[in-house]
């Protein structure tokens, strides 16, 4: 007859063998569901192994929270750049789209062939900054079809585009150590984007439209308090010491931006002001309100400024923007509306007429 020692010893025996086998089980079951992908799934689960780790990896690479819940490109840095013919190249091309003017301006040591003005006048820190009219699309979209030209377009054509608008330029030769520079640096920003695929942030923030026109002399009061301190009461900028470049731009005048470029068109330069002036000025806390950044904008635009003739812009001319300022349209609205607005009983047109 066992006594209550004995007893109490089998039951605790009794569980360290319980306890053991189910460690066991637990590991052997692990073991065969860790490995039976792999035996029984090996193609289909190394799929979809490397589609999540993939997908991952690619968020990680080109995307950065601002504090907000959302993500936006960032651009990868040249300076890492590993191969040394690369980085050199790349960083010649971030150094033609910073100080363009000393390179190619009106006194350049390259060939003057520009106006003054840098590219990073429009496209700014280089071409990097969120909503900055920044570079994160380029190389993931282009060439492309642009209804402006009617044609597909490579890099080298958009580049020469903005040296004959913006810059009131000459266009770059295309076979030049300039351009294999300058389209080096682009390609480089959009290396970790995918192809096809847009950067978020890249461009300009939309703006809504006002209900009335965009309004010059409003814009002009706007101008005077919040513009006037960097880029003068008659638009033409601050140049440097040396005469190399301009410390703040020239916004209108012989020396700024042609009426064939982008920020002629009001609502890009409403967009750009939005988000991006009084310099220093980000996306995140605007400064100006969306009538002011309107009005402004026409303010700046109704000044007098170089004329391109470009005779083969729009050849269809359904497609031209709301705001494209200069007509024949394919509805009734008035050239002087298609400049300031009202924009839009324009768009309602237009989306009718897309039907």
């Amino acid at each position: 007859m066992k006594n209550k020692h004995d007893e109490t010893r089998e039951n605790e025996l009794v569980t360290v063998v319980v306890n053991l086998a189910t460690t066991a089980v637990v590991i052997l079951v692990s073991i065969f569901l860790s490995l039976a992908p792999a035996f029984f799934f090996d193609d289909e689960w190394t799929q979809l192994s490397k589609s999540f780790s993939g997908a991952a990896k690619k968020e990680k690479s080109y995307t950065t929270s601002i504090g907000n819940d959302a993500f936006y490109w960032i651009a990868p840095n040249p300076d890492k750049i590993e191969h040394e013919k690369q980085r050199e190249e790349v960083l010649y091309g971030r150094e033609l789209i910073a100080h363009t003017s000393k390179y190619l301006g009106p006194e350049g040591t390259v060939k003057p062939i520009s106006n003054g003005l840098n590219c990073q006048n429009c496209h700014l820190s280089a071409g990097t900054a969120i909503f900055g009219n920044n570079y994160g699309s380029v190389a993931s979209t282009y060439p492309k079809f642009r209804a402006r030209s009617g044609t597909k377009e490579d890099i080298y054509k958009r580049v020469n585009d903005c040296f004959e608008r913006s810059l009131n330029g000459q266009p770059l030769d295309t076979a030049g150590k300039e351009m294999k520079a300058i389209k080096a640096y682009i390609e480089f920003l959009g290396s970790n984007m995918p192809k096809g695929e847009k950067a978020h942030g890249s461009g300009l923030k939309d703006l809504p439209y006002l209900d009335r026109a965009a309004d010059p002399a409003r814009g002009k009061l706007v101008y005077e308090s919040l513009c006037q301190s960097c880029h003068q009461a008659g638009g033409e900028g601050v140049p440097n010491k040396a005469g190399t470049e301009y410390l703040y731009p020239p916004l209108w005048g012989k020396n700024s931006y042609n009426d064939g470029a982008g920020l002629y068109r009001i609502s890009n330069f409403a967009k750009y002001a939005k988000y991006n002036m009084p310099l220093g000025v980000n996306f995140t806390a605007p400064q100006l309100s969306d009538e002011a950044a309107w009005d402004v904008a026409a303010f700046v635009n109704s000044q007098k400024r170089p004329h391109i003739e470009v005779p083969g812009d729009w050849p269809d001319i359904s497609k031209k923007p709301v705001d494209h300022p200069f007509g024949p349209y394919a509805d009734s609205f008035s050239e002087f509306q298609h400049k300031y607005g009202p924009f839009k009983p324009i768009e309602a047109m237009k989306k009718m007429q897309e039907k």
